[in-house]
């Protein structure tokens, strides 16, 4: 009861921490999209929070920022996330990419916060290549002169007051994380030189100093400013940092979010630069100015009046502000205003003033400008729909684009211009202009769409290629509106080409007689269409049919076709790729077009080249090895080891609970097993029961919140390294010793050479295990450079008359990225118990 009440009393210490100018009125129905349009009116403050991957941004502190105080808040992101995991599917690569993008732009939303990317494309030089130590081999592999002149290019753009990194440059941190703190932290200086990259002053950008520039302090002691931002806020029904876990849900291919309490939660600061007088001030905007009446005050006193009007704009954007929840007076307010802003920016382009502070202003009334359309259009309630009547185009396609407008408010609509946004080249009908919307009416109009022959590919990163554009007249002064349309609109290729496998792999022990390949050929265009398909083939290469002709009757029929490889026998060691290509109407396709569809981002795709990529090598494996895979959905490993010819079942829940464990020699559970399958966590006693009755159990790496138990989920004791962030090996070329060179592991079926640890991709293992039980063998041993050595990559015990191992190297990405080493190690592993009988 006690600590009940001291919860109850320190919640009721921070109830009054909520927005002044709410009202007992909203507080049962608030008006959440009026208060996120109106509540950016109270400051000119700008604020720039700095990481390398999406997920990287400060939540709870920018939710605060932006939702709480108004503040125009942006999160500058290095890269997409391709290196990473994906707990939603089995997406890697660029695709996770494009998801990642995606999950940050959606959780920005939640925060009132704006989303960007240094790293412009798919395969981008800024790439999240998995993760690094150090921040100098960061951005040898990014590119140290591409990437600062992309970060400084924006901070010119965005023109930010406060700068802060989410990490700090220390050695625990991922080397990502540290690059764009230095960078970042080097930038304080560079945008406001007019010499460091001066091209980008002839496209129009002018140097910018930024004021201050801050560090996420680990303690109050290390702090110089400190921040309560644990209030509760009414209008969202809870307080900034769970606003901000509502923002990390979105981040699904990540795991992220959690359930947290209402209490009191402090942000530490370390002020490390500035360029302001604070005047002894240690609090976050202290020197900066926190709305045009602070601006006004800066002003010399010859500009008084420019002074005076200033002070009066403030005066009506708070006076919109206490106008809540009022839609009707709000938006007359903000008409007036918004003329007000434009006067004020036309006298001080003529003004004397000093350029810097002339800069300042006007990009300030910028942004006010913009803010002030969007309080217009959510107080006028106005409602846009819009909507295309395909929503995938192809070259040469005409559609129709629907603009719905509906007048829920209570003010006519004058002078309502109806229009498109589309890349030069397109064909648009002539725009509605002047019309009249009246309250509770509707107007609906339709525009005729024509995407030209020369127009360019979807691509995910790009803005939508058709927006409308409402503009009306109120008040004396136009506002407008852009509306992005409803779902994803893309320009794709007529045809689509997908092949299965994705990758070959020809055992030159045993070279196939032959190879059957899939080619499912999906229809985009608006209509029939008749494809000839084929298989563009290494020399010495057969393949049947030479070409298959294929009908497609309607837009998205999709229809497979099947083809025949032989592999040459004297086939040599090396890589080799098949093309996939559909001729129609005269034109060639060799495009894969992967569709990726999730509830919380929508349907976004990727386009790539139809290729088969191949190798070759010798890979010997045992003829009568049976073996049960536990899928996880994180990677694709059986899929792999049967295209080569291991006969592999997959396990469901029913043979977990109840079947046969005994017929297989070996059971391999995918990467992180534990967390995705609850058959596995709660049959996991009879994974142990079928070791110890003489199978063979390959366990890959798991996360230490995998529902991984230390001391009940392996047969002894095995503890995962946390924090994980340091029990890695993130050099793929690491040097690797045997520990136990005679040991079968190495020698049967594959002898295993020091070349088998060649050319591996990412890193060589993650999670190593920090602690095991003395039953358990080591057989390997590696590290980063100026580190020590990791000997927990292979763990193999006896358990009854079997084996149990466990291995954190990351043979997943080598067997999918087809390196021929992944390969030989991993099928030794499960191949062990065999070399134990």
């Amino acid at each position: 009861m006690k600590k009940f009440i001291c919860i109850l009393l320190t919640f009721l210490l921070f109830v009054p921490f909520v927005p002044l100018d709410i009202n007992a009125e909203q507080l049962e129905q608030p008006d959440v999209e009026l208060w996120n349009a109106i509540t950016p009116l109270k400051t000119t403050v700008t604020f720039l929070n700095v990481g390398a991957h999406p997920d990287d941004e400060r939540s709870d502190f920018l939710a605060y920022l932006s939702r709480g105080l108004g503040v125009k808040t942006a999160s500058l992101i290095a890269n997409r996330g391709e290196g990473g995991q994906n707990e939603i599917g089995n997406e890697l690569g660029n695709a996770l990419g494009i998801i990642r993008t995606r999950e940050m732009i959606e959780a920005a939303k939640i925060t009132g916060v704006k989303a960007y990317h240094l790293s412009e494309t798919t395969s981008d030089p800024i790439y999240d290549y998995g993760f690094e130590k150090t921040p100098e081999e960061t951005l040898k592999k990014w590119g140290e002169q591409l990437t600062y002149g992309r970060l400084i290019k924006f901070i010119r753009t965005y023109q930010p007051d406060i700068v802060m990194p989410s990490f700090r440059n220390v050695n625990s941190e991922h080397g990502h994380h540290r690059a764009m703190t230095i960078l970042s932290e080097r930038a304080f200086k560079d945008a406001a030189n007019p010499n460091v990259f001066p091209e980008q002053l002839k496209e129009g950008l002018k140097p910018w100093q930024i004021k201050k520039f801050y560090l996420p302090a680990y303690s109050k002691e290390d702090a110089t400013t400190s921040i309560e931002i644990g209030m509760y806020d009414p209008i969202y029904g809870m307080t900034y940092p769970q606003l901000g876990e509502q923002s990390r849900y979105m981040h699904k291919s990540q795991g992220m979010g959690r359930d947290i309490p209402a209490e009191p939660r402090q942000i530490y600061l370390e002020l490390v630069h500035s360029s302001v007088d604070d005047k002894g001030k240690n609090d976050l905007f202290a020197g900066i100015p926190y709305n045009f009446k602070e601006w006004s005050e800066l002003l010399p006193k010859t500009a008084n009046d420019l002074k005076v009007h200033l002070t009066h704009l403030q005066q009506e954007l708070d006076s919109i502000v206490a106008a809540y929840p009022d839609r009707h007076t709000v938006f007359n307010k903000s008409q007036k205003a918004l003329k007000d802003v434009r006067n004020i920016q036309r006298k001080i382009r003529n003004s004397k003033l000093n350029e810097n502070i002339k800069n300042d202003l006007l990009h300030k009334l910028s942004i006010k400008e913009e803010q002030l359309q969007v309080v217009s259009f959510v107080s006028s309630s106005i409602k846009v729909k819009a909507t295309a009547a395909s929503n995938i185009l192809t070259k040469g396609q005409q559609t129709t684009v629907s603009v719905e407008i509906k007048n829920n408010g209570k003010e006519k609509i004058n002078h309502l211009d109806v229009s498109l946004i589309v890349p030069d080249g397109w064909k648009v009908t002539s725009h509605s202009k002047h019309l009249t919307l009246f309250p509770g009416k509707t107007i609906n109009k339709e525009f005729t769409v024509v995407v030209p022959e020369n127009a360019e590919y979807y691509h995910a990163y790009k803005d939508p290629v058709i927006r409308a554009k409402i503009q009306f007249e109120a008040n004396g002064t136009k506002t407008e509106q852009i509306q992005e349309l409803e779902g994803t609109i893309a320009v794709l290729p007529d045809i689509s080409l997908t092949l299965d496998p994705e990758n070959i792999v020809v055992n030159t022990a045993d070279i196939q007689d032959e190879i059957p390949v899939t080619v499912k050929v999906k229809n985009y265009y608006e209509g029939r269409l008749n494809a000839s398909v084929s298989l563009k083939i290494p020399k010495g290469w057969t393949v049947s049919p030479h070409q298959t002709n294929v009908t497609l009757d309607k837009k998205m029929d999709e229809k497979k076709v099947t083809f025949t490889l032989v592999p040459p026998r004297d086939i040599q060691d090396g890589k080799f790729d098949i093309e996939a290509i559909a001729s129609v109407k005269g034109k060639l396709y060799n495009s894969t077009i992967q569709e990726i569809n999730y509830d919380h981002i929508g349907t976004f795709y990727y386009q790539y080249p139809s290729n088969i990529h191949g190798v070759a090598f010798e890979l010997l494996k045992p003829d009568d090895l049976k073996i049960g895979y536990i899928e996880s959905g994180f990677d694709k490993v059986a899929d792999y080891l049967i295209n080569v010819g291991f006969n592999i079942t997959k396990l469901t829940s029913e043979d977990l609970a109840t079947g046969d464990l005994s017929q297989y020699d070996t059971i391999i559970t995918g990467i992180r097993a534990y967390l995705s399958r609850d058959d596995l966590y709660k049959y996991n006693d009879r994974l142990l029961e079928y070791v110890k009755n003489g199978g063979h159990l390959v366990v890959q790496y798991h996360k230490p919140s995998d529902r991984w138990n230390p001391l009940k989920t392996a047969p002894y004791k095995l503890v995962i390294g946390d924090p994980s962030i340091r029990w890695r090996v993130t050099d793929e070329n690491a040097k690797v010793t045997i520990t136990q060179p005679d040991s079968p592991l190495f020698h049967y079926p594959n002898e295993i050479k020091d070349s088998d640890w060649n050319n591996w991709v990412q890193e060589r293992g993650l999670y190593f295990p920090m602690e095991w039980d003395s039953r358990f063998e080591t057989y390997v041993s590696m590290a980063d450079p100026n580190e020590n050595p990791f000997e927990s990559g292979i763990l193999i015990a006896k358990y009854g008359k079997g084996t149990y191992a466990y291995t954190s190297l990351v043979f997943y990405r080598q067997i999918q990225n087809q390196v021929p080493g992944g390969y030989r190690i991993f099928t030794n592993l499960i191949s062990y118990g065999k070399s134990q009988k």
